[in-house]
């Protein structure tokens, strides 16, 4: 005598249902037949469930926007905002394009403000990196002069 499997019966997929879901619309049938709340959308989804095609239930989020509306377009991003980053980074080589940079970034700031532009955080950085640069430049080459007159005070 066999044990009968404790997931149930095999039962073949070629044969029809028993019990389960149901079709989804009897064999004849029209979608008149059924009361408007039954009644499949665009989607799939009753017409009652969440309103109108293409509206999203309450509390997910905002309504779509009317029609012919169009989103404004992003501005790219501040040209004087890249020329700062680079001007400053280019410091650490240079030396003398780190002030510059530091310059360049407090106009870039100005003008995306102004012009509602991108790039507000590679002008800052290179505001930081700019002067941070100049500032160790000058205090070394105070070290060097102060090194100077000592060496030849002696």
């Amino acid at each position: 005598m066999s044990q009968p499997s404790p997931y149930g019966e095999w039962q073949d997929p070629s044969a029809p249902r028993s019990g389960g879901w149901p079709d989804p619309q009897p064999p004849g049938a029209s979608p008149t037949d059924r009361p408007p709340s039954e009644v499949p959308t665009q989607l799939g989804y009753p017409a009652g469930a969440y309103g109108t095609p293409g509206q999203a239930p309450p509390g997910y989020g905002y309504p779509p926007p009317p029609p012919g509306y169009a989103y404004p377009a992003p501005q790219g991003t501040n040209g004087m905002a890249i020329a700062a980053l680079v001007c400053s980074l280019a410091g650490f080589a240079t030396c003398l394009s780190a002030p510059v940079g530091a310059i360049l970034g407090h106009v870039a700031r100005k003008q995306i403000r102004e012009r509602g532009q991108q790039g507000d955080g590679m002008a800052l950085a290179g505001i930081i990196v700019g002067w941070i640069l100049t500032g160790l430049m000058v205090a070394f080459c105070g070290i060097g002069i102060v090194a100077a007159i000592a060496d030849s005070s002696t």
